[in-house]
């Protein structure tokens, strides 16, 4: 199949032509970029990269394919993916399918070609931007004006998360967790299961009685795409279930649970995506490597005013990673913990320490 000639145009005019792949249709969305070298599957299956176009910063991606157990998720979350060099041909004797085919499948747009340096600089340099991903013979200006008048869109968690309740059990458990999910990843669900938990997932609407009449240890709000700002239904449900349970919160989860105690979410400058992200663990003097994938953080000054502790900053920009509020037993932190950390996290909670 000849490969079609594209280009990615930002919403400031500069365009960088390249060579298309995957799904054919033009996409516009916020532009972010992953500093990740390897994990392209779990980026692209994982539900807080929904709605975005995803710039890799290493330069070769598909070389593995992608393999059926290694998804975190069942959606293809972004609109598109630009890459400098795209393997079509991978070398793993795992793969299932390509990156190309899964991309075109969920009409997922795919740009290879481009000089993916220099568009991170310029989304570094400028911030957060919008992008479109089009097709070579649009003229720039008409690219501009259709990314200005693109709408966001503010029911990203209730595009990814679960419509059903639905159950993960668990041999001999000792918890039961109630998971409200805002764009949960499988990865979080094993290592949950692992600490002898069984999980019940529950949509992002969900009412406190239908949560409680599970009888749950804790509460554990996930992660999940776009601005807590949009889930106010959410923050009002941690209110009402503030003291009754112990909570546990990550990325998106955690801005919530901030919301809920008075404190402010602000757009950073550029976001964190990538599995190499320093965080300071307060109190305890280690620095631990994080993986995370956001474009909002909690106001550390609001914090002030809260019951919330900081118990983690970001050791390049010195923005908030983590906080806790121990006499309502609640814990939440802005990264993605790896399975260790999440179990630590997870048992000393449930043993209140």
């Amino acid at each position: 199949m000849e490969q079609k000639k594209k280009k990615l145009v930002l919403d400031n005019g500069a365009e960088f032509f390249g060579t298309g792949f995957g799904g054919e249709e033009e996409r516009i969305a916020d532009i972010v970029f992953n500093t990740s070298m390897v994990g392209y599957q779990e980026i692209i299956s994982d539900p807080a990269s929904f709605g975005k176009i995803i710039v890799m910063s290493y330069p070769l991606i598909g070389n593995y394919g992608l393999t059926d157990e290694d998804y975190e998720s069942k959606i293809i979350a972004p609109v598109g993916l630009v890459v400098r060099e795209y393997n079509d041909t991978p070398s793993n004797f795992r793969f299932t399918r390509t990156l190309g085919d899964v991309l075109s499948e969920n009409r997922s747009a795919g740009l290879s070609g481009v000089d993916t340096r220099a568009i991170i600089r310029i989304i570094r340099k400028e911030g957060g931007m919008r992008g479109m991903i089009a097709n070579a013979e649009r003229p720039t200006e008409d690219c501009v004006n259709l990314i200005k008048a693109h709408v966001r869109d503010c029911e990203k968690v209730k595009k990814v998360s679960s419509k059903t309740i639905w159950f993960s059990k668990t041999r001999n458990p000792q918890y039961t967790v109630a998971l409200l999910d805002l764009g949960v990843t499988r990865s979080v669900i094993r290592t949950l299961n692992d600490a002898h938990a069984n999980v019940v997932v529950v949509p992002y609407d969900t009412a406190k009685d239908i949560i409680l009449k599970y009888n749950p240890d804790c509460l554990l709000v996930s992660d999940g795409p776009g601005n807590a700002n949009d889930i106010p239904s959410v923050v009002s449900l941690i209110k009402e279930l503030k003291g009754r349970l112990p909570i546990l919160a990550m990325g998106l989860g955690f801005q919530a649970v901030a919301l809920s105690e008075g404190a402010k979410v602000v757009k950073m400058h550029t976001g964190h995506r990538g599995a190499n992200q320093p965080v300071f663990q307060e109190g305890e003097g280690r620095i631990l490597i994080t993986n995370q994938n956001h474009s909002y953080a909690v106001d550390k000054n609001s914090l002030k005013k809260t019951s919330l502790k900081i118990t983690n900053t970001n050791v390049t920009d010195g923005t908030v990673e983590g906080a806790e509020d121990k006499s309502n037993k609640i814990r939440g932190v802005q990264y993605r913990p790896d399975e260790n950390e999440l179990y630590k996290i997870f048992t000393n909670l449930m043993e209140g320490k």
